[in-house]
């Protein structure tokens, strides 16, 4: 049984997508406000309307299809905050979910679960 292929879960959060502003914080090739040295990739951001386990909107990771089409779900350890998130992949190749969990690799553990 493949457990993440329930479509009610993943339509729910395309039409998240959809339905409520993506904000897009650091765009690529800014830089982290407290690490100047770890520069973004992609686009990063978050959704608008929306709370994540922090407090702040659900993040967010918009590749280079761009566009709100769902990719899939990072799900993120932080081993110096020790804190755990998900993030939400839109409109990413498969070379942009490689360079996302690249841009993760020195400080957090990572999985990455694909929508089928």
């Amino acid at each position: 049984m493949n457990l993440n292929a329930d479509p009610k879960f993943w339509a729910t959060l395309e039409t998240l997508l959809s339905t409520h502003k993506l904000v897009i914080d650091r765009p690529s090739g800014a830089a982290h406000p407290r690490y100047p040295d770890l520069i973004y990739p992609l686009d990063y951001g978050y959704i608008e309307g929306t709370t994540a386990g922090d407090g702040d909107g659900i993040d967010l990771w918009i590749g280079s299809l761009g566009g709100t089409a769902l990719t899939g779900i990072l799900c993120t350890f932080d081993t110096v905050k020790r804190d755990a998130e998900i993030k939400l992949l839109a409109g990413c190749t498969e070379q942009d979910v490689a360079t996302i969990l690249h841009f993760y690799s020195s400080f957090m553990r990572t999985l990455y679960i694909p929508k089928p």
